[in-house]
């Protein structure tokens, strides 16, 4: 699973993760193209006989099956069914490029989702994208094993799966300055993480939430895009709503994607 705020070398929204709008886009595509390249190779190294790619960041906009792993699978464009994104059938879920939950300390871009997000919590447990994914592929019996992002990031999945393996490709300095690795030393750190974490499968487990669940969201503002509940339980305040179901599958998905 493929985001962009995440990758080396990203640091500015505006100048390098909007396809329609940022003067940067190219060099963005290539460098996550690159990411993703390499976590491919690592895991057909460590033993994967398949591998699919889902384009993640703003509705699959940046890959291409021009440039795309030739031994990999594609999922792009927008929007996919939820069910479709992964399934029981996978053996595990890999992330690349990704960020930070929203308000994370010392991350590159950090967001939950949308950016009007200020916090998410599954049964109490504030987490972010990273969280509700491993979560939701959990359900469905899928571990999640290795992540690829900055510094943050690693920390957040450890917190959830101490055993993951991470490759951390830049550190925050400020949400939008930090250290990184050049291009090639990243790729490198990606292949080798992809490739022991495909080696240690056997060793993870699905990281599973009890029901019943309830999912809070706090927006930012009363104002924001989507802080008007759409299937939502009930309304705690203003800024703030709670979706509940018999599973994290049921109640994450209505509040709308993942």
């Amino acid at each position: 699973m493929s985001d962009m705020e995440g990758v080396d070398g990203i640091f500015n929204s505006a100048e390098q993760c909007n396809p329609l709008k940022s003067a940067r886009w190219q060099e963005s595509q290539e460098l996550l193209t690159g990411e993703v390249n390499a976590a491919v190779d690592g895991l057909f190294a460590g033993g994967a006989t398949e591998v699919t790619v889902w384009d993640g960041h703003d509705g699959g906009e940046p890959l291409s099956a021009a440039d795309i792993h030739p031994k990999a699978r594609l999922l792009i464009g927008s929007p996919v069914p939820p069910v479709r994104e992964f399934d029981s059938t996978f053996s595990a879920i890999v992330f690349v490029g990704q960020h930070a939950m929203a308000g994370a300390k010392d991350s590159v871009l950090p967001h939950s989702f949308f950016f009007t997000v200020q916090n998410l919590w599954v049964n109490g447990q504030l987490v972010g994208e990273i969280g509700i994914r491993a979560m939701v592929a959990g359900e469905m019996g899928v571990p999640a094993i290795m992540l690829a992002g900055d510094t943050a990031a690693c920390t957040e999945i450890r917190e959830l799966i101490p055993s993951a393996e991470c490759a951390e490709v830049k550190s925050g300095v400020s949400s939008t300055a930090g250290y990184t690795l050049a291009h090639p030393a990243a790729c490198e750190l990606i292949c080798e993480k992809a490739e022991l974490a495909m080696q240690r499968l056997a060793q993870f487990k699905p990281y599973r939430v009890e029901g019943p669940v309830e999912v809070k969201v706090e927006f930012t503002t009363s104002g924001a895009p989507g802080a008007e509940p759409r299937r939502a339980s009930r309304r705690i305040d203003e800024r703030t709503v709670i979706y509940t179901g018999n599973n994290i599958i049921d109640a994450w998905f209505k509040f709308g994607r993942l």
